[in-house]
């Protein structure tokens, strides 16, 4: 199959090169600012063949994204994070039209630690306390992280819960609290961390990231996951069902 990579930043680039290694795959054209790489500027200048697009980019540039894969048929991976509520209105739409996947992490192992977290809350219930510790590098923008709230979203009766957000002060902690505390530092791929505390015992389930490649290689299985698909909003749980 063929892609089109919008984003040539870090995440582009590790893209590429396992592009350049997996089987069926060919990157026909890059979209991004890469000074001195043959890349185009816009999305609207590509004019080689592509079955899908993948995104790496940024969230402001999901609109015109959206439109050139509509106007065009193809199918698309989202893995940008940092939507706000407006632009996941336009994902959903756009897909009663195209197939997409679109998930706040592409890591095949951090979509089994949300399904995981899901059982076990469930199993659990409201007896534990639940908190959340995420970690990432000094040069990224959002927090809570995208997968954060993959996670946060799994709880059992989060609707019912306060997402508290760090602490500070002489407050003391509420049965229906959810603390979610934000590490950013140095070049942290990626950790997180839910904590269940009940009386007497503690369960945890963590996910470290060591490289950007998990990322890469999932984005790269999602888009050949596609293939044949009918328009729908897909996520990673389904490319790891099939």
């Amino acid at each position: 199959m063929n892609i089109i990579l919008i984003g040539y930043g870090k995440m582009g680039q590790t893209l590429e090169q396992l592009a350049q290694s997996a089987a069926g795959i060919e990157l026909s054209a890059v979209v991004g600012k890469a000074p001195g790489h043959d890349v185009y500027a816009e999305l609207t200048a590509v004019t080689e063949p592509a079955d899908c697009l993948i995104d790496f980019s940024h969230h402001s540039n999901i609109e015109k994204i959206l439109r050139y894969a509509q106007q065009h048929h193809k199918s698309l991976v989202i893995c940008t994070t940092g939507f706000n509520i407006v632009e996941v209105g336009l994902i959903t739409a756009a897909a009663k039209n195209i197939p997409i996947v679109y998930s706040q992490n592409m890591s095949m192992g951090v979509n089994v630690m949300v399904d995981m977290v899901r059982r076990m809350s469930a199993a659990l219930g409201d007896d534990f306390d639940v908190e959340l510790i995420e970690k990432h590098h000094n040069l990224k923008e959002d927090a809570p992280s995208g997968t954060a709230k993959m996670l946060l979203a799994a709880v059992n009766n989060v609707e019912h819960k306060t997402q508290v957000n760090g602490r500070e002060g002489m407050k003391k902690r509420a049965k229906n609290d959810i603390g979610v505390h934000a590490v950013r530092g140095g070049t942290i791929v990626g950790e997180h961390t839910v904590i269940f505390a009940g009386n007497d015992e503690i369960l945890e389930i963590k996910h470290t990231a060591l490289s950007k490649k998990i990322f890469a290689t999932g984005a790269l299985r999602a888009a050949q996951f596609l293939t044949g698909k009918q328009p729908g909003l897909y996520t990673m749980a389904d490319v790891l069902n099939t």
